[in-house]
């Protein structure tokens, strides 16, 4: 089924659901008592890719004894669903979410679906936008996308969502291309993993965006920046975790992921990032 016929068929599903059409509104998440945290500190495995490319069963190994409970997964590296879900269960590792690109979603959402039921996870999420989408009408297109996969994902049980970088923040007719997608998507289908390295890098803060749109977070990805712009370890930059942490766990954040794009050191990087986060006083 080409791209254009399947986002019809999207679209068919979620107005049978009576769900598409839907304009965005509050929605009213759980209470959430003041002994809540985030779940858990996961991470990102496309920081270990390199990694999982020689040595899935090893590196998997290597995460959890860090401490690591909670794995994002950007690829299964060869393995199926089932086998994967067998590693995981046998290391006390769950796996929370994945990441697939919008392509991957118009053409094989039902497949990805019942990948991420076998896995355990309870979320699906898209992590970019090609270049050619990045116009405010691109931005329209994909909430609407993003509300008919999100429709169809609820049905199975799972949460769909979008993950930011920096670009989504550029100016775009009065807005951005990120104000459009928290606009135009319902927050009953489609929630936000925030990635803060890349807010904080399109000059945006995160806190502000947790007072502004509570509830629409419920995923994070923790990564630092210096100040002049560097990519680094969390605890090694200038972004003050704690204060993340405690003002997304308020606004309604559940999962939080380390990640790490480049690290020279893969498992070194895993380390450090965990050992700051599991310091901080929360």
């Amino acid at each position: 089924m080409d791209r254009r016929r399947f986002l019809g068929a999207l679209s068919s599903a979620a107005a049978a659901l009576g769900l598409g059409s839907r304009p965005a509104r509050a929605w009213a998440r759980r209470a959430r008592a003041s002994t809540d945290r985030i779940d858990a500190i996961g991470i990102q495995l496309y920081t270990v890719r390199s990694l999982m490319g020689d040595d899935v069963e090893g590196t998997l190994a290597a995460l959890a004894g860090i401490g690591y409970r909670e794995v994002e997964f950007a690829g299964l590296h060869g393995r199926s669903a089932s086998e994967m879900r067998a590693l995981l269960d046998d290391l006390g590792v769950r796996a929370v979410s994945s990441h697939h690109s919008l392509q991957e979603v118009t053409e094989s959402l039902p497949r990805l679906l019942e990948d991420a039921s076998t896995l355990g996870q309870t979320y699906l999420v898209v992590p970019y936008l090609d270049a050619g989408d990045r116009t405010a009408d691109g931005y329209r297109r994909a909430a609407d996308a993003f509300n008919a996969a999100g429709a169809m994902a609820r049905a199975a049980g799972i949460r769909f969502g979008y993950h930011n970088h920096d670009f989504e923040f550029a100016p775009l007719d009065g807005t951005t291309g990120f104000d459009l997608l928290l606009e135009r998507t319902d927050p009953q289908l489609v929630t936000f993993e925030l990635d803060v390295y890349w807010m904080v890098n399109g000059g945006r803060d995160p806190l502000a965006y947790f007072e502004a749109h509570p509830g629409r977070f419920e995923l994070l990805h923790l990564k630092d920046r210096t100040a002049d712009g560097r990519m680094v370890d969390v605890g090694a930059g200038a972004i003050d975790f704690a204060a993340v942490l405690e003002r997304g766990e308020r606004s309604g954040v559940e999962h939080g992921f380390v990640e790490h794009d480049q690290p020279p050191d893969p498992l070194a990087s895993a380390r450090n990032s965990f050992g700051h986060l599991s310091g901080l006083a929360r």
